[in-house]
């Protein structure tokens, strides 16, 4: 089994409309969503939502207004402004905590002199496995403000896998979050491959070098594609020569095509429709069969029992 991660420095690169690309074109993987605060691909690959799960992380403080006699040492002591002052019907003083700003550390619950907060864990959102015309999908949501990001980003990861070993798919594509940070690196540690998604502008230039940084750190091949190529040529070379100084494969390019957000409009991942840019985009995910994966061929795979113990990691 295999693992594809798709990511970009910033958002808007068009890495979600190539993993739904690549979803069509791989016949059978296993998609998992895992810009969970911010998911999207379920507005290309419409899928039906077979089994719902809630996510729990982290915990809130919750002021039990019967027991709350306003003496204010939570007010006093929160840092980050969530207790709030309040009056009953009856005018006694009470205390309130904003389950928004709440950060979940603790201290009011230890310090309340009346034992008067209870602390459970927080709903933070939800994931979810769907069918999809390309296959099994595992995608989430993130609730309003919510944390832990990460955590639940490796919960739609391990459940991907789950799935792909049980129904012996060869291949789970993952559409990563934009940056470096905590969801991104939940995403990559331990995939087989990164591709890395940038656009010939300076900001696309600068995340493209701290996302190689970051896979480089982890120590995992990783493959480049510039997207939108054509609209700043001498700095898409600039771009590719970066890359490469930094052991990155350049694996293609993407002309700019206006045809993509009909098919996004339409549902569609671009491949399904007749736009120039799909000779691009074939041409990328060949170069990835052919060249950054020659212990498996991804591309129309039909082996169902691998023997995983033969696949080596390309080397850098």
């Amino acid at each position: 089994m295999r693992e594809l991660v798709i990511i970009s420095g910033k958002g808007g690169t068009g890495k979600t409309s190539i993993t739904a690309s690549f979803a069509v074109l791989a016949k059978g993987s296993v998609m998992a969503d895992c810009d969970v605060d911010a998911a999207d691909m379920h507005l290309i690959l419409t899928p039906r939502v077979q089994q719902r799960h809630p996510f729990w992380a982290g915990h809130e403080a919750v002021i039990r207004r019967q027991k709350c006699t306003g003496c204010g040492v939570c007010e006093t002591l929160c840092r980050f402004g969530a207790v709030a002052p309040g009056r009953d019907v009856d005018d006694s003083p009470f205390y309130a905590v904003d389950s928004v700003a709440c950060e979940g550390c603790g201290v009011c619950v230890r310090f309340c002199p009346e034992q008067a907060i209870d602390f459970p864990e927080r709903l933070c959102g939800e994931w979810m496995v769907s069918e999809t015309r390309c296959g099994p999908m595992v995608h989430a949501r993130l609730g309003v403000a919510a944390e832990n990001s990460g955590k639940l980003v490796s919960t739609v990861r391990k459940e991907a896998r789950r799935i792909a070993e049980e129904e012996h798919h060869g291949l789970i594509l993952i559409d990563g979050p934009p940056g470096i940070g905590c969801p991104v690196i939940a995403s990559l540690t331990g995939a087989d491959l990164v591709l890395a998604i940038t656009e010939p502008t300076v900001s696309g230039e600068h995340d493209l070098h701290r996302v190689l940084s970051l896979a480089r750190h982890f120590d995992i091949p990783t493959a480049v594609c510039v997207n939108k190529w054509d609209i700043n040529p001498q700095m898409t070379e600039r771009i590719e020569a970066a890359a490469r100084q930094n052991g990155a494969r350049v694996a293609g390019r993407i002309r700019y095509d206006p045809a993509v957000t009909g098919a996004q409009m339409d549902g569609k991942a671009v491949v399904e429709t007749v736009a120039p840019c799909v000779e691009d985009i074939k041409a990328l995910w060949q170069d990835l069969d052919n060249s950054l994966l020659p212990s498996w061929k991804i591309l129309g795979f039909t082996d169902k029992h691998p023997q995983s113990s033969s696949i080596r990691r390309p080397n850098r």
